[in-house]
């Protein structure tokens, strides 16, 4: 299991990789399911499934798809994780949203998204140590900080808040799950980051992260 975690071999790397973001789809609809809010980026794929009536996870593959069109002006280079990500977690999150049912109580509801949160958090860790570049809002959120010189926690609370109230008016659901999230996200990944013993500054994993796809760390994976 340790040398499945920290092998540099390509072809486990990319196996790793499919699990994460097959696993981070799953877990976004296990929070879609819950019913008390999501993600900022996840309210706002939802306020537009639901006002365009396209599913849940192809109007996550169609704003990563314009999110990555972004990168273009910030000089962003894309890699294997980038791509993978952008198809990869809306096809996993429509397979989950149809294979997971909508909680009707408040127990199941609060359950779900945990369960949601948790897991989403052990795939980033999974995804992130694979190397193999940043997911597309990653991609989004370092480039304006390189480019802009601002603070990530500046760039990156802009960017949410604006797609969480563009999400909250297009119909998505803003409500505790999204403060929950908001908070417990980054320490939840951390504890994850630590099991899976993904090591973000190790000479080797940004070495690998170059050669094979960009020169960017991710950040984390949304």
């Amino acid at each position: 299991m340790r040398s499945f975690l920290t092998t540099q071999n390509l072809p486990l790397r990319l196996l790793r990789l499919t699990l994460g973001l097959a696993l981070y789809g799953v877990a976004i609809a296990l929070m879609i399911r819950g019913n008390i809010g999501a993600s900022p980026w996840d309210v706002f794929s939802q306020g537009l499934s639901r006002t365009t009536g396209i599913s849940f996870g192809v109007c996550t593959i169609i704003i990563s798809g314009v999110v990555l069109l972004l990168w273009i002006p910030l000089k962003q280079m894309p890699g294997v994780g980038t791509v993978a990500n952008a198809i990869l977690v809306g096809l996993f999150a429509d397979l989950g949203l149809a294979l997971i049912p909508q909680a009707n109580h408040l127990a199941l509801q609060v359950s779900s998204f945990a369960g949601g949160l948790v897991l989403l958090a052990f795939a980033t860790a999974l995804y992130i140590g694979a190397g193999l570049g940043p997911g597309p809002r990653d991609g989004l959120m370092t480039g304006l900080v390189r480019v802009t010189g601002r603070p990530v926690w500046l760039i990156r609370t802009g960017i949410e808040l604006s797609v969480v109230v563009v999400g909250f008016f297009l119909g998505g659901v803003v409500g505790a799950g999204t403060a929950a999230f908001a908070l417990g996200v980054g320490p939840i990944t951390q504890v994850a980051l630590r099991w899976l013993r993904v090591d973000l500054h190790g000479k080797s994993r940004q070495s690998a992260m170059v050669d094979v796809a960009s020169p960017l760390e991710p950040v984390t994976n949304d």
